[in-house]
């Protein structure tokens, strides 16, 4: 019996990153890890978003709204993926307070136990609370440099960067290399 904590959620919207989702699709099943999408469903009970490259569609059924601190901590990482979905994911009714999924980041950012991934374009979620990431050493895609070190993060140069329970990737292309990090950090 294993005494990890074996579910991993993955933030989900239209514009995603068609082969780094295939992939998390296998590998963490691989390893006996769960895997969750996790989007605003608006009142549904399932929305369909289209891939980026080939626009191919997938349904979401599961929703980080409302959900339970319980329930939130029951994962072992939470992952914001590459393509447009964390652009998407930012939006807000009220400009005066924080996105939902931005707020839903916070509440994984603030329990340590959770590995919080992301990947490429995925640093944009964390624009409108840049102190999630302030001090933080991590890696992004080559256009994000820029905002990394706005948002107070320090850039590193690499493919693939830990900073505790932080893991960043450069691109999609390097979603295997997080997924594998991100499972080792889960088992050990």
């Amino acid at each position: 019996m294993t005494n990890y904590k074996k579910k991993v959620g993955v933030l989900f919207e239209s514009d995603y990153y068609e082969n780094e989702i295939f992939y998390y699709q296998h590998r963490f099943p691989e390893d006996d890890i769960q895997l969750n999408f996790l989007t605003r469903l608006w009142g549904n009970e399932v929305l369909s978003f289209k891939g980026h490259e080939y626009h191919v569609p997938m349904e979401c059924r599961g929703s980080f709204e409302n959900m339970s601190d319980d329930e939130l901590n029951s994962y072992g990482a939470i992952i914001v993926p590459a393509g447009m979905v964390a652009d998407r994911l930012r939006w807000t009714e009220d400009v005066n307070k924080l996105p939902p999924a931005t707020e839903f980041l916070a509440r994984a950012f603030a329990n340590k136990n959770i590995i919080k991934g992301i990947i490429c374009h995925g640093l944009w979620l964390v624009a409108p609370k840049t102190d999630l990431i302030k001090g933080r050493r991590l890696t992004c895609h080559n256009n994000l440099i820029g905002d990394a070190k706005a948002y107070g993060a320090e850039y590193v140069n690499e493919d693939l960067v830990v900073d505790q329970d932080l893991v960043t990737a450069r691109s999609g292309g390097h979603c295997h290399l997080m997924a594998k990090k991100i499972i080792e950090m889960i088992k050990g």
